[in-house]
């Protein structure tokens, strides 16, 4: 007579996997809840409004910033000169607005420094195959350095109203910058889980050598990863001088 054995997972080891995905999908969210309900049970005036939005106003550019550098991390390279970019994409921002007399003139110079920086740190890297460390390292400097040149080491002002109502506007009583932070995380959660250019990020940072012989267009793929587009748009938004930008940097390069 034939038997067959069948293996059944038990209920508490299936329940086990169970809590483990969850964790792995949801547990800093978890963690930050729990931070959260502590802080706001135990710290005076944590939980208040004006506290919350000063909170959403800090890390709006930190925000901003980490939604461009996950692709990156999940790629498998990291970029270090995210911080000097902003800086020198701000200063630059202020000496064509003060130039030109023209906000988006000087928008777009902001945004057009971070769009070629990324192109550089990325034909390097993927092109070149120089390691992504040793390569935004060196740029880190040399735009840091372009930066103290734009401004002559001083601090730019500027006068035109207009630009800073782009930054300190409200919507529903909620400042401009927390709103772009929320809707720059959507899209690029969107990017990076429903779109072929997220696979891709995801299948390189897996196996490069196996995406490229599936077919994952590598180079193309790197080279957009490292433009920093969002980091013209960071550094523009909270320019109100080089100084303020120049300890935005120092900070994000310490982290």
């Amino acid at each position: 007579m034939a038997s067959s054995t069948t293996s059944n997972t038990p209920p508490v080891q299936r329940s086990g996997l169970q809590l483990g995905r969850i964790w792995d999908n949801f547990g800093m969210l978890v963690v930050f809840a729990l931070l959260f309900i502590v802080c706001a049970i135990f710290v005076p005036n944590f939980g208040t409004f004006i506290n919350i939005k000063g909170l959403g106003l800090a890390m709006s550019m930190s925000g901003m910033v980490a939604c461009g550098m996950l692709f990156c991390l999940v790629s498998g390279d990291f970029d270090l000169s995210v911080a000097s970019v902003i800086a020198c994409a701000g200063v630059v921002t202020a000496v064509v607005i003060n130039m030109t007399e023209s906000l988006w003139i000087g928008v777009a110079a902001g945004l057009l420094l971070g769009m070629a920086t990324g192109f550089v740190n990325g034909f390097v890297i993927a092109r070149l195959k120089i390691n992504a460390l040793i390569t935004t390292l060196a740029t880190m400097q040399i735009v840091r350095g372009l930066a103290y040149i734009f401004s002559d080491g001083k601090a730019v002002g500027i006068e035109d109203e207009r630009f800073f109502t782009l930054g300190y506007a409200n919507w529903l009583g909620v400042p401009a910058p927390i709103w772009l932070t929320i809707a720059t995380m959507i899209v690029f959660g969107f990017l990076l889980n429903k779109t072929t250019f997220g696979r891709n990020t995801l299948a390189i940072g897996g196996n490069e050598e196996a995406a490229r012989l599936a077919g994952v267009p590598v180079v193309r793929t790197r080279i957009i990863i490292f433009h920093p587009l969002w980091a013209g748009i960071s550094g523009g938004r909270h320019h109100p001088g080089f100084a303020h930008d120049q300890r935005s940097a120092d900070d994000l390069a310490r982290l």
